[in-house]
């Protein structure tokens, strides 16, 4: 069946007039300029596992692409309580921990998702488009609703498409993401082809970069991963510990009653962390750091990896302090970032809404 003639003339501007028409990654005629989205929540200060997990490797993506956009999604951190003041500093901190990470404004686009209103517009339309059951398959609506007894909020619930929609905005071609979202992107993926096969091919399918880090676990329970929200507060190092809280952390951190260092991730999965923490920072294979470890007792080298861990993390906190005392620049930061992410998501959203039918 053929386009209407308005969608068919969207589709052909979009394509430089449809006529010499390059590819974007996963979509055949769309020519569509390579570009990197990812977005974290301002819920406290980042931790190793964030740094490593995410923020490290969005700083070297900075080198391999020239679009890329990082945002702070504080739609998304208010499908839990918030107190406003207390949003609106993590924010603030949260664009601290980036700058001090090596995020550079003039080679990324930061920015605060709230101040671009398309991100809600374009996943109103897409929460069109996507089923109820859709959603209730992805496994962090049941973990995130049993933690809150069940009266998870509707937004809890569709804060995927939300997700999408922060993807899709941008057309974007490339996602950092970590294992946990996979199944999120899967929906974005979904969504971008359902939309494409409604309204015409619009959006490319973006395809997932996978950190390359393994996944940091707590440092008093290593069965379960590295969190902002463990209760423990010697289980989690953040961005902004001082050295001393480094130190005693990684000291107390639980491993087992061998003195060995060997990476066992399943009969050893304490020792194992320090060894991918030690890996990550570091660059040394798993193999050059256990040959390293031959006749270091255990308790000596939890003090080695947290030698690492320091030298890693103390200039970024010196550097994150130095920002949070400059909350006017870090507005500016965020201002310029949402103009920049407004340019491009307004012609997109114009488009998309003729392809609806709401102009």
């Amino acid at each position: 069946m053929a386009l209407p003639i308005a969608r068919r003339a969207v589709l052909c501007r979009l394509r430089g007039g449809c006529r010499g028409l390059g590819s974007a990654p996963g979509q055949p005629g769309l020519n569509v300029q390579p570009r990197v989205f990812s977005g974290i929540q301002p819920t406290g200060i980042p931790h190793l596992g964030n740094y490593l997990g995410a923020l490290q490797n969005w700083v070297q993506l900075q080198d391999q692409y020239q679009s890329i956009l990082y945002s702070i999604v504080d739609l998304h951190s208010i499908t839990v309580p918030q107190d406003p003041a207390t949003l609106q500093q993590s924010v603030l901190n949260m664009t601290a921990c980036l700058l001090a990470c090596g995020i550079q404004p003039d080679k990324s686009c930061i920015f605060q998702q709230s101040q671009v209103a398309e991100h809600a517009q374009l996943g109103w339309i897409l929460s069109c488009l996507t089923s109820m059951p859709r959603l209730r398959h992805l496994p962090q609506w049941k973990v995130k609703s049993q933690s809150q007894q069940n009266k998870g909020s509707v937004g809890l619930f569709t804060y995927p498409v939300l997700q999408a929609a922060d993807i899709l905005l941008y057309k974007s071609t490339h996602v950092p993401v970590g294992d946990d979202q996979v199944q999120h992107l899967e929906l974005t993926l979904d969504t971008a082809r359902g939309f494409n096969k409604r309204y015409g091919e619009f959006f490319p399918i973006p395809r997932a970069i996978m950190g390359s880090s393994k996944k940091i676990r707590s440092l008093r329970d290593p069965t379960v991963k590295m969190s902002k929200s463990d209760p423990q507060k010697m289980a989690t190092v953040r961005l902004t510990d001082t050295p001393e809280e480094i130190v005693m952390k990684f000291r107390k951190a639980v491993t087992d009653f061998t003195s060995e260092v060997t990476y066992e991730p399943e009969a050893r999965p304490g020792v194992s962390n320090l060894i991918a923490i030690h890996s990550a920072l570091t660059g040394l294979t798993v193999e050059d750091i256990v040959h390293q470890g031959r006749g270091m007792e255990t308790a000596q080298y939890k003090l080695s990896v947290a030698e690492v861990v320091v030298e890693k993390l103390t200039p970024i906190r010196i550097e994150i302090t130095r920002l949070q005392g400059e909350p006017s620049y870090l507005r500016e930061v965020l201002n310029r970032g949402a103009q920049r992410a407004r340019e491009i998501a307004v012609p997109v959203y114009d488009d998309i809404c003729r392809l609806v039918g709401f102009r």
